[in-house]
């Protein structure tokens, strides 16, 4: 998990590594993450890292494996540098109703010729954008789900709208053990394009997710002991592409 902050009032990312996988067809389902930081772009050119200024000041670049990035090279926001996710979705006003009449997103932007929106939660909170990509979402091999937290009496009620509305539950309402940490309560949706959406109950996430402050060392030596490469080359054998 990484991010800028704690996850209590900091977006993200879960990076999961697949052992023997070698590299995944990207969809058009994720679009990009949208960072306001000059440290980025500094960093960036400094390691001589691709970027393309598409945007008077804001760059795009790709992580490596392939996902985009658009840094906006202005001072680092104090609360959380990461200013919005974009999803792709087939039908904006389907999607509209989705995200903010049932599961209660307020409307921030709204661009009809542009074919996008803007929600989110709070005013503090980074935001989700979503895009018409003119066609079907194509999830390609690779896609992730959107979580949020939310106070874990509020589960049922979720639960009991999207079965009221007839809307997909890939997951019902589930307690999860962690060994050693807090059970948390899941309930797991798709939208109308199938992007997945976990809400987990809050109080148990919190302790869950607190952060580990040997958390880049145990990184650092988690990657430094895979051997993967190496196993391949010996045996003159290429990871498999998901």
């Amino acid at each position: 998990m990484v991010g800028y902050g704690p996850e209590d009032n900091h977006f993200v990312a879960e990076l999961t590594y697949n052992y023997g996988i070698g590299d995944y067809r990207l969809g058009n389902d994720f679009l990009g993450i949208t960072l306001v930081s000059g440290q980025a772009v500094s960093n960036a050119k400094k390691l001589g890292w691709p970027l393309n200024e598409v945007a008077t000041g804001i760059f795009e670049t790709e992580a490596p494996g392939g996902y985009k990035f658009y840094l906006e090279d202005k001072e680092q926001l104090k609360q959380d540098p990461v200013l919005k996710v974009t999803l792709g979705v087939s039908d904006l006003q389907k999607s509209i109703n989705y995200w903010s009449n049932l599961l209660g997103m307020k409307i921030y932007e709204k661009d009809e010729e542009k074919q996008r929106v803007l929600l989110g939660y709070a005013d503090n909170q980074c935001k989700l954008e979503l895009k018409n990509v003119g066609g079907a979402v194509d999830h390609g091999t690779a896609f992730g789900r959107i979580a949020f937290s939310c106070a874990k009496e509020e589960l049922p009620n979720i639960e009991a709208l999207m079965k009221k509305e007839n809307q997909k539950i890939l997951t019902p309402l589930v307690s999860l053990d962690t060994p050693g940490k807090a059970t948390v309560q899941v309930i797991i949706l798709a939208d109308p394009d199938g992007h997945e959406i976990c809400f987990v109950g809050d109080e148990a996430f919190r302790d869950l997710s607190k952060v580990d402050p040997n958390g880049d060392k145990l990184l650092d030596d988690a990657m430094a002991a895979d051997k993967s490469d190496k196993w391949f080359a010996e045996k003159k054998m290429k990871k498999a592409s998901a």
